[in-house]
């Protein structure tokens, strides 16, 4: 028993000291706060000066070559070589054969015409000379300047109604035409390259079977280019024929001038926009090429350009009044993907040049010193 109650009595000293010891530690223990800092953001700005603002319309599209020719056969035969390999990428000057076509059947039949209508002529001869001996000279003139190996000579311009009758009468000018005709069909089995150029397409090759209408290829200049870009209607006005543009590639690696040549009349009703083509010429261009094109559509006066980001909400931006930050309404006219051309900035007015994270009116600021910035 004597035990149970010293027990008893050791274990509620022992609470007691914790308890009393815990508020000790607990009561030496201060909370201290430290004073508040006041923090002043440093701002950049700039002094605004209204000019003139160039509204500069941005669109893009794939060079398409000015000149260019579609390959087509109106004759049927063996594609024969020549002096260059029809393919892709070939060179030829201008004048130069670009396909030609075995035509020595068609051949023989053009000079079997072509006597025919030698003979014809030198049977007529005699009573030329008998029935119409003025006009017998020229005739026979004709006649001994014609060569069957060459192009068959235009006929003799005929003075009156009798000379007419008796050469007409006699099938000449039938037999003429007709020689004509075939000769102009022979001319078909050799395509000539019509300027200096590349061939971008072939479709044939030597020893192919070539038939009436098949395509053979596609032949362009590679001196002149068109790009053709898609525009708001809202500027239409304001693109006219001549201007200068200035085109790059897409790493911007390259740049380029080229000039509007033509401007669609009709605005497309899906997209509301109005199609322009510019015309560009460049020793590094190359068809299908993507450019990027800048139109000068008009001229803004009295305004300014500035980054995107310092428009605020409700079309304002931020101003410094001494070293305090405050707000202005501005008039937003053009945006592009980077830039905002605003009206309605007063003069001389000090607008915050980059974007400044979570400003206010009232705020206080310190004003960025480069002058300052450069010397230390």
């Amino acid at each position: 028993m004597r035990k149970l109650i010293l027990s008893v009595v050791a274990g509620s000293v022992v609470i007691f000291l914790s308890i009393f010891l815990a508020k000790m530690i607990s009561g030496s223990k201060k909370t201290r706060r430290p004073p508040s800092q006041k923090v002043v953001k440093t701002v950049f700005v700039d002094t605004v000066k209204n000019s003139t603002v160039p509204i500069m319309v941005p669109a893009n599209g794939n060079l398409r070559a000015k000149r260019r020719v579609e390959l087509f056969s109106e004759v049927q035969g063996v594609f024969r070589t020549g002096s260059k390999l029809f393919r892709t990428g070939q060179e030829y000057s201008s004048g130069q054969t670009l396909i030609r076509i075995d035509a020595n059947e068609y051949y023989a039949s053009v000079q079997s015409a072509k006597s025919n209508l030698y003979n014809l002529l030198t049977s007529i001869m005699p009573d030329l000379r008998l029935d119409y001996p003025e006009i017998y000279p020229k005739w026979q003139n004709y006649l001994n300047g014609f060569d069957l190996d060459k192009t068959t000579p235009t006929l003799p311009e005929m003075s009156n109604e009798k000379e007419k009758f008796f050469i007409s009468g006699r099938g000449v000018i039938s037999s003429y035409y007709n020689v004509k005709n075939l000769e102009q069909r022979l001319s078909k089995y050799n395509i000539s390259a019509p300027f200096r150029g590349v061939l971008t397409e072939a479709l044939v090759t030597e020893g192919t079977l070539i038939r009436v209408g098949q395509k053979l290829g596609e032949f362009i200049n590679t001196g002149v280019y068109e790009l053709e870009v898609s525009v708001s209607k809202t500027y239409g006005d304001y693109l006219t024929v001549g201007k200068q543009v200035e085109l790059s590639n897409l790493e911007k690696t390259q740049t380029f001038t080229g000039k509007v040549i033509r401007v669609n009349g009709r605005v497309d009703q899906n997209s509301q926009t109005i199609t322009v083509y510019i015309e560009v010429e460049g020793e590094n261009l190359k068809e299908g090429q993507y450019l990027e094109a800048n139109l000068e559509a008009k001229e803004e006066p009295n305004a300014i350009e500035v980054d995107r980001s310092l428009l605020l909400e409700n079309n304002q931006i931020f101003v410094v009044r001494d070293t305090i930050l405050d707000v202005i309404d501005v008039k937003p006219v053009y945006y592009t993907d980077k830039t905002v051309v605003l009206k309605d900035v007063p003069d001389d007015a000090i607008i915050v040049s980059k974007a400044l994270s979570g400003g206010y009116a009232g705020m206080e600021v310190r004003v960025f010193d480069a002058a300052k910035k450069t010397k230390s």
